[in-house]
């Protein structure tokens, strides 16, 4: 099979087999009789009905068209829980942290000072106030603790730049840098926010924007389909964007090697260091665990130093299911590795 027919028609070893794929509409899997763990899956099969509307899909799930829903923000949770009562619903972390995206050889981008002073611009509770109603976190490169397993304990975190709680004090250093570039309230950078046309972006965008005027950076929101977006984005064809970062898993091996060494798939902004590179490697091959989570922290001072892809902040979301609906576990460091559904049944 030619990998491009992968995508419409994938193969693999999972306790389900594709079915078919409409464009906006459904994916609908069957119960793989091969699967090599006894007696698994207990359904005969899923269909994952496409809304890309998240309250559409709520309105359908409180009708009880759907078994479940995910990626319920702490909001609209509020109305799953008053409309539909009788629903489970569960909130945690989903290691998709919001990060500010720059493109270092954009002029006047290209300027590292420059880049600093967005990074000290960024008020992070107030994302986490606002987006998540509180239930946010504030976190480095790593799933921040406790879930996760790698990240910098919160004092720690604090020592790095832009990471200081005062916003006042960082945005007043952050002015200073910018009004030594010649930047005033009367000659201020116009520029687009380029982000993929979905809620998980859109909505911090906005006040990233906002929060960006503060240092005389006047942002214009440009949503990009996604279809559009990731050829977009590898091409660099961007100045300043906002992206989600999806990980797989709390692990510092596929987070570094897939994000920020040189040349990587999903290293958005060019940046290449080798000696950040040679920390990566070192850490990769370090067995002693704590040994390994100090290299860890190293490598996560120096992206903040560099002022790479500086992370906004992580969102927390809801799933909800309905009671029939049983052996559910959801994972607390990723949106992915709970999606096998290999333990799930129904009980009319």
């Amino acid at each position: 099979m030619v990998p491009r027919d992968l995508r419409t028609h994938p193969i693999g070893t999972g306790p389900f087999k594709f079915v078919e794929f409409k464009p906006n509409e459904l994916i609908r899997v069957t119960r793989n009789p091969d699967y090599w763990k006894p007696g698994l899956p207990h359904l005969d099969g899923i269909d994952y009905i496409i809304i890309p509307n998240l309250a559409t899909r709520i309105l359908g799930f409180v009708a009880g068209k759907f078994d479940t829903v995910t990626g319920v923000t702490v909001p609209l949770l509020k109305d799953v829980k008053s409309q539909a009562p009788q629903a489970v619903c569960e909130v945690a972390p989903t290691n998709v942290p919001r990060t500010l995206l720059v493109n270092p050889t954009a002029p006047p981008f290209d300027n590292r000072d420059l880049r600093r002073a967005m990074a000290l611009t960024l008020d992070r509770k107030a994302f986490i106030d606002i987006i998540t109603e509180g239930l946010g976190d504030v976190g480095g490169v790593m799933l921040p603790p406790p879930e996760g397993v790698w990240g910098m304990p919160p004092d720690m975190l604090k020592t790095l730049p832009g990471y200081d709680p005062d916003v006042t004090k960082n945005r007043t250093e952050a002015r200073k840098i910018m009004e030594s570039l010649g930047y005033r309230p009367d000659n201020r950078i116009a520029v687009k926010v380029s982000i993929r046309n979905i809620a998980p972006t859109r909505d911090p965008a906005v006040i990233l924007i906002d929060q960006l005027k503060e240092i005389y950076i006047d942002g214009e929101l440009e949503t990009v389909d996604t279809t559009q977006w990731y050829p977009k984005v590898q091409r660099r064809d961007f100045r300043v964007g906002m992206v989600v970062s999806e990980n797989g898993l709390d692990d510092p091996d596929p987070l570094f090697y897939e994000n920020y060494v040189c040349g990587a798939e999903r290293n958005y902004g060019g940046y290449c260091n080798p000696q950040l590179d040679q920390l990566v490697d070192r850490q990769s091959m370090e067995p002693d665990r704590e040994k390994r989570r100090q290299s860890v922290w190293e490598i996560e001072r120096k992206l903040a130093e560099d002022n790479v892809r500086p992370v906004i902040f992580y969102a927390r979301q809801a799933s909800c299911w309905q009671k029939r609906v049983k052996g559910l576990t959801l994972m607390v460091n990723s949106i992915y590795n709970g999606s096998r559904f290999e333990d799930l049944w129904l009980d009319d």
